[in-house]
């Protein structure tokens, strides 16, 4: 896969499975194994309950997991051999054949399927005398998501299905909990994590609790404790958050608290927090200018250039902000050439948000004062979104101070000699345990606020559908006994 196409969705095919009327079963049962497929959707209206579903019901349902044989198996003789699973698989075809569309002795079943599984899934259905069949895009219909990854590599069949693994698959979580990203969108994965532990870092800055991430990151990685395994896949959160607190520790100076083992490269937070607050501040406008310029690619790709110059998250929204930002600098160094030319570009942003506000609101007299309370709202929340980034200044104050106090009353305490040395360790210990895990946890949350609230509300302006694919396994020893 070339790079630009991971930067977006994988692209998906409109396709049908087409096989002769006698061959439909067998046809369905192969596609549900690959697991590659999302069929429409069966009839609300279809006809009722066929054999395997009437068993299963006599059965009383059970909970067990849905399997099929390649051939047509008896649902009587497999509800007397208590195989539920087979009859569950085989109610499962039954209720998809209502969405198969018949003509004469052929039959197809329509659905989504990436691009390039398509090829590996008509093999397989071409030894059962079937054929998958490309089909136009139907207009008006929402393409379903999924995002790349590895795991999907080759034929994009491996392990019956297409779920993501390897590192792509342990960020998307990141995403995903906020939401899918709708088809016609950039995946902003990689992107989101690497903000995600920037601002981590920034408000965690210590390089020896930096330290102590890193060997969480390695536990996670390797697997152990067994009793944490479940979180594996959070490993590449925690080595990005480590490096990134070892690197703003050593800009700080800070090794478990303000220690004197690393010379201070850039500031004291406790000394000069005005400067931290400052430099908080201008990261978060550098990440809300790097969500503006793929809102706009977004908006771009979701309704063309309209929605991406009228949209307060598109071209409007970033000029308003570019020109706030310059009018800023330019009253900062007393440029006024620069300041008048950040009010134009602001002014200019704010002319095509009302045109865009009243757009949507129909017009007239209502109209315009909906589009001037909207407007009002989007400018009070430009500023309130960058004043928002003060959180990694306050929360990196805050890490120092808490480090700095144990550090303080393990220093004195050692000092005293005797036993207090012993009361020295254990304050140390305990102290930085605390520290530890609550700025720790502080940081994780605020950074992933940060991430929601100002960040993604540019990048999506609707939500995308997921890719769900149809999978129902074949058993291996059934799947022989059909071939034999």
């Amino acid at each position: 896969m070339r790079w630009p196409e991971t930067l977006r969705p994988l692209r998906m095919a409109r396709v049908a499975v087409v096989a002769p009327e006698e061959s439909l079963r067998r046809a369905l049962a192969v596609t549900a194994d690959a697991g590659v497929l999302e069929p429409d959707l069966p009839d609300p209206e279809s006809p009722a309950p066929g054999r395997a579903s009437q068993a299963l019901r006599r059965t009383g349902g059970g909970s067990a997991e849905p399997a099929l044989t390649l051939d047509a198996p008896d649902p009587e003789q497999l509800a007397r051999d208590g195989r539920l699973d087979l009859l569950a698989g085989e109610a499962e075809l039954e209720a998809r054949s209502a969405a198969v569309f018949r003509r004469g002795n052929v039959a197809a079943l329509a659905g989504w399927t990436p691009e390039r599984a398509r090829p590996a899934l008509a093999a397989r259905l071409a030894e059962s005398g079937a054929a998958v069949v490309p089909l136009p895009y139907p207009r008006g219909a929402e393409t379903p998501t999924l995002l790349p990854g590895p795991g999907r590599g080759g034929d994009g069949l491996r392990g019956g299905g297409l779920r993501g693994g390897g590192l792509r698959g342990s960020l998307a979580p990141l995403v995903e909990t906020y939401g899918t990203v709708p088809y016609a969108d950039i995946d902003p994965t990689p992107l989101a994590w690497a903000a995600y532990v920037l601002m981590f870092g920034m408000m965690f800055g210590d390089a020896g609790h930096g330290l102590m991430l890193l060997g969480v990151a390695a536990a996670l990685l390797a697997g152990w404790p067994g009793r944490l395994r479940r979180l594996r896949r959070a490993w590449p959160f925690v080595l990005g958050a480590a490096v990134t607190s070892i690197f703003f520790g050593l800009l700080y100076g800070e090794f478990f608290g303000p220690t004197g083992l690393l010379p201070v490269l850039w500031l004291n937070p406790l000394a000069e927090p005005v400067t931290l607050l400052v430099a908080a501040i201008g990261v978060g406008a550098v990440l809300l200018g790097g969500a503006y310029v793929i809102g706009i690619v977004n908006r771009w790709r979701e309704g063309g250039w309209p929605v991406a110059l009228y949209e307060p998250s598109g071209i409007a929204g970033a000029s308003l902000f570019l020109g706030l930002g310059v009018v800023a600098v330019g009253l900062r160094l007393s440029l006024p050439t620069l300041t008048i030319a950040g009010a134009l570009v602001a002014g200019t942003g704010l002319a095509l948000a009302f045109a865009g506000f009243l757009a949507g609101a129909g017009g007239g007299g209502t109209g315009v004062a909906q589009a001037i309370v909207e407007l009002f709202d989007l400018v009070v929340r430009l500023g309130a979104n960058v004043v928002s980034f003060a959180r990694l200044a306050a929360f990196g104050l805050a890490h120092a101070a808490l480090a700095g106090i144990v550090w303080s009353v393990t220093a004195g305490s050692w000092a005293r000699g005797g036993a207090f040395c012993l009361v020295a360790v254990v304050v140390f210990v305990v102290g930085t345990a605390v520290t530890f895990a609550l700025e720790a946890l502080v940081a994780g949350i605020q950074a992933l606020r940060l991430e929601y609230y100002e960040l993604f509300s540019r990048l999506f302006r609707v939500q995308g559908r997921p890719f769900r694919p149809w999978h129902i396994p074949i058993r291996p020893s059934a799947e022989r006994e059909g071939m034999s």
